[in-house]
């Protein structure tokens, strides 16, 4: 039996500290709700989950992108749904003056509506979404992943000269009118044919964003299982700790008290 060097306590004292640490970081886990709150917890984990949460910022800004675009090619097809009645409308009225019971008087009546939806026409042409115009026919790329690749969305061009030949017809006269009417027929087809690609646009970009939704559900379950507690669990860690560190205190306190056996012998 010795006095100046307590084994015991040592030991206790060692294992004490293991366990107050194991329940200090119990109790990190349950109050931040993290499963990883230092590096030293879980190095790769943390370093995936990094990369994981990157990722995940990237997806969320590419779907603002494609919601964007979205919003933008609906933006489009409202306006062409009032262009498709406008060039209906004018198909109308370049029949209406072939009219031979019509009079010169009649016919400058119809150019008049027929001249206000033209211009009308050339109005929306001119129309843009936040600063972007509508209508120019430039093809915009939108960025649909968290790696920037991107989705050509194809431009509508209402100024190109179908639409120009079709708004600017004269209709006072019966040639004029049949002439016409052969032109808004062309501008129509056009417009059909634009409308269609800006329906396709749409699709794309909403498959698009249903990918990415799925993409960054599927992520954030990754990183989740790195990275959050499992409460259940780690409230059992801390339970079995938080005994460990009184019991450990308790046998310190004996070891300590060891030594003074010594003193039976002295006597």
């Amino acid at each position: 039996m010795v006095i100046n060097t307590n084994l015991q306590a040592q030991n206790a004292s060692t294992l004490l500290m293991q366990s107050s640490n194991k329940l200090s970081q119990s109790l990190a886990r349950l109050s931040s709700g993290s499963k990883i709150t230092s590096p030293a917890d879980d190095s790769a984990g943390l370093a995936v989950s990094m990369k994981l949460g990157a990722q995940i910022s990237r997806i969320n800004a590419a779907t603002n992108n494609v919601g964007n675009a979205i919003s933008f090619s609906q933006t489009q097809d409202g306006y062409v749904q009032k262009v498709n009645d406008a060039f209906s409308r004018m198909s109308e009225l370049s029949v209406l003056a072939q009219d031979v019971t019509k009079t010169t008087a009649d016919r400058a009546l119809y150019q008049q509506e027929f001249t206000a939806l033209g211009s009308y026409i050339n109005n929306v042409a001119t129309k843009d979404f936040n600063g972007v115009s509508l209508f120019n026919g430039t093809t915009l790329n939108v960025t649909t992943d968290s790696e920037a690749n991107t989705f050509s969305m194809v431009g509508i061009n209402l100024s190109n000269t179908t639409y120009a030949t079709a708004t600017a017809d004269d209709i006072t006269s019966v040639s004029g009118a049949n002439s016409a009417l052969s032109d808004v027929k062309a501008a129509i087809s056009q417009l059909a044919s634009d409308r269609a690609n800006i329906g396709s646009n749409e699709e794309s970009l909403s498959y698009y964003s249903d990918q990415l939704a799925s993409l960054k559900n599927n992520l954030s379950a990754a990183n989740s299982r790195i990275t959050d507690v499992d409460v259940a669990s780690e409230s059992t860690n801390y339970a079995k700790y938080n005994i460990l560190v009184q019991s450990g205190t308790a046998m310190l306190a004996q070891a300590n008290s060891l030594p003074q056996s010594v003193l039976k012998l002295l006597g």
